[in-house]
């Protein structure tokens, strides 16, 4: 699939259940021209979405010197209050994935009956991994695993009657083992099934409305059997604002993480002072070449970027297996496995957790990520996706990349944890942006692999903010797949400027703060999406 038409992509092959409709995408827009350059917006939810944003910009910037503390505490509040909420609602998108895979719904076809992949699993593959989660593996791949090993190593911690450690479930006091073996388990938890049954499930539901339900490729369509002809007024407008604005703090908050991991390297490397100005002109200098991904559109540029940086990351993986602890790396493969089934329960469980630091400060930060990011990957995914089965959309979504992931946390989360055994202390010493390349100094050609990490970091980014821009475009834009160039550069610019106004108003800590609190009302969104699948499915013909 190149950049299609609306038509052209949606039309559909074979049998298929259409929502009968009156409406046509593009009717509430409005085009204008700005001098040279032509636009063509929803009314409502490019205004009203841009505007909130921009106001968010610009208070933040005007009084940065007071707002981090807020930020801080907004995300404390948050996690500590909504922990439960969001933690059960991965739960039953993971319970719900698995039902599709070996329900008699698995084998209805995005698109028709008839339709065929527009692209070949390692073109797909590449693009939805590259999107989905690629810049989190470098920034946590060595991070995670050491922390949660030697949170679990060192045990509970007591202060009034309170716990004031960060290890995972009870933890595994003096028990190298057991600790390795926990530590790893809470690491593919996060990385695992639930990430990607939140973005399969609202993957899979844009696909369906829109390749089989004939409706335009927007997040409102999916909640047609909810709300009907409503989708196309005000609830389907909030709806749309609030997918535009989750996905944008997500963005930013994932530029914003890159980039200081990023300037971590370029100082360990080149002893460039890795401060706030070095993030912004990295922040700038991505944005830039995201900018000319995104003009060059999804096959020429998102497409070859992403196969370039699976090439690359897989590149790294294999060296580092190959020169570090291979045997243990292979070895631990399958006891981590083993490890995180065992305590799936328990660090699934939303109720009763005595590990607060872990299961708030961790886990609800995590699952409010990566539902923020699932508008902007779900739609991605979607439009790459038509021609799948919903078995082998799940299959692919959602079990082989947690493979992945548990392969590359095991061989980085391994090499690291040895070292640290074996006595080597800079990688767990270090601040967390810098963990990674401490790691790669501890085995060979450390400063080849180690611009190769930076190369990478930058490159993930720049697939996730030109892959993210195109998605904010086609909602702002009413649906339209087609819409000018001029707005993806307007909201590829965008996503940098929220990440340089969040650091400069409160670093990470802002970062994280403003995607927990658009990932709590995308959860709502998330559930009601749920019922709308499945409900959209069971109406479909099966071949």
């Amino acid at each position: 699939m190149s950049d299609k038409s609306h038509d052209e992509l949606m039309s559909p092959d074979g049998a298929v259940t259409p929502i009968d409709t009156d409406y046509q995408v593009g009717q509430d827009n409005i085009a204008l021209k700005i001098g040279p350059l032509g636009l063509d917006i929803h009314n409502r939810v490019f205004w009203v979405s841009g505007g909130m944003i921009a106001l968010f910009v610009l208070v933040t910037l005007l009084f940065r010197n007071s707002v981090g503390p807020l930020f801080n505490e907004m995300r404390n509040t948050l996690t500590a209050q909504m922990d439960w909420f969001f933690i059960g609602a991965g739960n039953l998108f993971v319970i719900l994935c698995l039902i599709l895979i070996f329900s008699p719904l698995g084998r209805v076809r995005l698109g028709g009956t008839e339709a065929t992949p527009d692209y070949t699993y390692v073109g797909w593959f590449s693009m939805l991994f590259a999107a989905g989660m690629g810049i989190g593996l470098m920034f946590y791949g060595v991070s995670e695993p050491l922390s949660h090993y030697a949170s679990s190593f060192s045990g509970v911690v007591e202060a009034n009657g309170v716990r004031t450690d960060w290890a995972p479930l009870g933890g595994a006091a003096g028990d190298m083992v057991a600790a390795k073996d926990l530590g790893m388990a809470a690491t593919i938890y996060h990385w695992g099934l639930h990430p990607w049954a939140i973005y399969a499930l609202l993957a899979l539901s844009l696909a369906l409305f829109s390749f089989n339900k004939g409706l335009p490729l927007t997040i409102r369509s999916v909640f047609y059997p909810i709300f009907g002809e409503r989708i196309w007024g005000w609830p389907g407008h909030i709806i749309d604002i609030t997918a535009v604005v989750a996905t944008l703090f997500g963005l930013a908050t994932s530029l914003g993480f890159g980039a200081s991991q990023a300037a971590a390297g370029l100082d360990f490397l080149f002893n460039i002072p890795s401060g706030i100005t070095t993030q912004v002109i990295l922040i700038i200098g991505i944005t830039g070449l995201a900018l000319m991904s995104v003009v060059a559109g999804l096959d020429s540029g998102v497409k070859r970027l992403s196969e370039f940086n699976m090439a690359m990351a897989t590149l790294l993986m294999v060296f580092v297996i190959v020169v570090g602890p291979t045997l243990s790396i292979f070895t631990n493969l399958g006891t981590n496995m083993v490890a995180y089934f065992e305590n799936l329960p328990a660090l699934s469980n939303p109720f009763g957790r005595e590990d607060a630091n872990y299961s708030q400060g961790w886990t609800a930060f995590y699952w409010a990520w990566w539902m923020s990011w699932s508008p902007f990957v779900g739609m991605f995914i979607a439009r790459v996706s038509r021609g799948r089965t919903v078995r082998e959309f799940i299959i692919c979504v959602l079990l082989i990349p947690t493979s992945v992931c548990v392969l590359w946390m095991t061989a980085f989360g391994t090499t690291a944890i040895e070292q640290l055994q074996d006595g080597y202390r800079a990688v767990v010493d270090a601040d967390l942006p810098l963990q990674l390349f401490n790691m790669l100094d501890g085995l060979p050609l450390s400063s080849i692999t180690s611009l190769l990490g930076i190369i990478l970091v930058v490159v993930f980014f720049v697939t996730s903010s030109d892959s993210g821009s195109l998605v904010i475009d086609t909602i702002s834009a009413g649906g339209k797949v087609d819409a000018p160039v001029p707005q993806r550069i307007f909201w590829c610019s965008f996503v940098g400027l929220v990440a340089i106004s969040l650091l400069l108003g409160g670093g990470l800590g802002a970062l994280q703060a403003m995607v927990v609190s658009t990932g709590l009302p995308f959860c709502i969104v998330l559930l009601m999406c749920a019922f709308s699948l499945v409900k959209g499915l069971m109406s479909e013909p099966r071949k």
